[in-house]
């Protein structure tokens, strides 16, 4: 009894240490995962989770996003998961997606799965329309985003109509031009095919590069109002706030680097802008929700970090991903080189094996013909004895005929006539006899020749039949390989003899591996500063070409003040900023 009240107690004592947990949806851009989270977990135990899972070490680039009443919120790492305003029914979701953007893509993304989401996010962000960008770049980012899901152009595989069922141009891009789905699909192509030896992570970047210098990337835009009640928008991204007209949001009316910022505060919907300078007045703003207010300045406060953390050298930790990333890229680089001359000596292997099999094949067709021509020479032969033998017999029968006839006139020639009329008509009968021995004489002769024609012809038919017969014997006889070099050409892959020289590659990265590597990148740096004003003139083309098709009653006021600020040789975002400092700081008024 006392035994059973002891286990009952301690199986109600182990239900009791078990933690009571609730499940979690995370919606990543290309992937759904659940997990069961412990209802004491704060916002950072479940975002570490997700990123373990993950396999992401650069953290400070993502949150998890939720939605409050049409309203988008951010994850605290410091509270509660089920503090935060969310839904209590279960599976809770949050959305796993960046939420600061870098300056430069290239410089400060540095895993894979980093510059994936990234890539992923933004395609989803231009697609959508929440990021503006004009059609020829669009054009191009497709074909960047096709490389990168399709790998190399093949014709034989990417035949026209493979893209018909992908989504790849913003919808306002294809209503803007009256041009079939075949004639985009076209000019994509012709932009693919030209990324021939790109990897995935390297088209995704090549995309990243060009998107990050769209006017509205990395923007997050907010609906407030000045003191004299003006709407505007403000804009939050790494390089400062900015300031733009409801009705343009790619040119900012005023902007505040963040390194120009002192202070920025709230106070209920009022949102306070303090410039570095004294001298310029404070930027004073209205929202329309405390809860923006909070998410404005959580905004601010993550973008100034890292804008701060770029100007300073590298933490130990993101050195040692770089150098992980550097020795990462080598590697695949001897891969990729690996494969391409794989791929290279198979291609010359199946060209070998093919002119092999096309000259046995033009051999076999050359030893088919000759056994024709044999068969028919001794045909032609057989034919030709038989009717020399005919001839030969009928001159014989027409000279055993004459003698005959010979004979029958000797004979009549020895009948004695009597009478002048028995003499006359066999005069007549000798006469007829004798032409008639002339006749079969002539006729004998004429055989006799025909018959040593037709030995003659005999003779050069079997002469034929014997030079037939030894062109046969030459192609039988024939080597059916072509002479090869001293360096034996390279096989098929499928033969089991086929080996490569250094099945195993071993990577040891020295100081002077580094140094080579790095010289490396900075020249691809320079190439492809060179190769950018070759992209300019392209997409020009491009722009060039489609403008005769564009419907105008269709652009939106955004393609309008693109063309406009296109035409007065508009700056990019990047140099945006610089426009106020240059003409010297006045006092603000919006």
């Amino acid at each position: 009894m006392a035994g059973a009240i002891a286990s009952r107690m301690s199986f109600s004592s182990l239900k009791r240490k078990q933690p009571k947990t609730f499940t979690v949806r995370i919606v990543t851009m290309d992937a759904e995962m659940e997990f069961n989270c412990e209802m004491k977990w704060k916002g950072k135990d479940l975002f570490d989770l997700v990123c373990r899972t993950l396999g992401l070490r650069e953290t400070w680039f993502f949150g998890l996003q939720y939605t409050i009443k049409d309203t988008v919120a951010w994850l605290k790492m410091d509270k509660k998961v089920l503090d935060h305003d969310v839904s209590k029914e279960e599976p809770v979701t949050f959305h796993f997606l960046a939420k600061f953007y870098p300056e430069n893509a290239e410089e400060e993304l540095v895993q894979e799965i980093t510059q994936h989401l990234f890539f992923l996010q933004v395609k989803k962000q231009i697609l959508d329309e929440k990021i503006y960008c004009p059609p020829e770049a669009s054009v191009l980012l497709a074909s960047y985003a096709v490389q990168a899901k399709y790998g190399d152009y093949d014709p034989s595989v990417h035949k026209r109509g493979f893209l018909a069922q992908e989504e790849l141009l913003p919808k306002r891009v294809i209503n803007l031009y009256q041009m079939t789905p075949e004639m985009w699909e076209e000019r994509i192509t012709a932009w693919y095919a030209e990324h021939r030896g790109r990897a995935r992570d390297e088209a995704e970047m090549e995309y990243l590069k060009i998107a990050q210098d769209l006017e509205m990337y990395g923007v997050n835009y907010f609906a407030i109002r000045n003191k004299k009640g003006t709407e505007l928008l403000l804009g939050v991204d790494a390089l400062g706030l900015h300031i733009y007209d409801p009705e343009n949001r790619l040119t900012p009316k005023i902007s505040f680097p963040w390194n120009e910022i002192r202070n920025i505060s709230y106070s209920d919907k009022e949102f306070t802008i303090k410039p570095l300078d004294k001298k310029i007045d404070v930027f004073k703003f209205n929202s329309s929700k405390l809860r923006v207010n909070k998410l404005i300045l959580q905004l601010c406060i993550g973008n100034h970090d890292l804008f701060m953390r770029r100007r300073k050298a590298d933490s130990l930790e993101v050195q040692q991903m770089k150098a992980q990333a550097r020795e990462e890229k080598a590697r695949k680089q001897m891969e990729r080189q690996r494969l391409a001359r794989e791929k290279q000596m198979r291609e010359e292997a199946e060209r070998t094996r093919d002119e092999l099999e096309r000259r046995l094949l033009q051999m076999k067709e050359e030893a088919t013909m000759a056994n024709e021509a044999l068969m028919r020479s001794e045909e032609t032969a057989d034919l030709l004895a038989e009717k020399a033998q005919i001839t030969e017999e009928e001159a014989k029968l027409l000279a055993q005929k004459a003698a005959e006839a010979e004979q029958e006139m000797q004979r009549i020639k020895a009948t004695a006539i009597r009478t002048e009329e028995e003499k006359r008509l066999m005069e007549q009968k000798v006469l007829e006899a004798e032409v008639l021995a002339l006749k079969m004489a002539e006729e004998s002769e004429r055989r006799a020749k025909e018959a040593d024609q037709l030995k003659q012809d005999l003779q050069e038919a079997r002469e034929a039949e014997r030079r037939a017969k030894q062109k046969l014997l030459e192609i039988a006889t024939k080597p059916t390989y072509p002479p090869m070099n001293p360096v034996p050409a390279p096989l098929p892959p499928d033969i089991p003899s086929f080996n490569l020289i250094g099945d195993s590659l071993s990577f040891d990265f020295k100081d002077t591996d580094m140094k080579r590597l790095s010289m490396e990148i900075e020249k691809e740096k320079v190439e492809y500063m060179e190769k950018s004003k070759h992209l300019q003139e392209q997409l020009n083309e491009l722009k060039t070409e489609i403008e005769a098709l564009k419907l105008k009653e269709r652009e939106t006021a955004l393609d309008i003040l693109h063309n406009e600020n296109s035409d007065r040789g508009g700056s990019s975002k990047h140099n945006t900023i610089k426009k106020p400092q240059a003409q010297g700081r006045r006092p603000i008024c919006i």
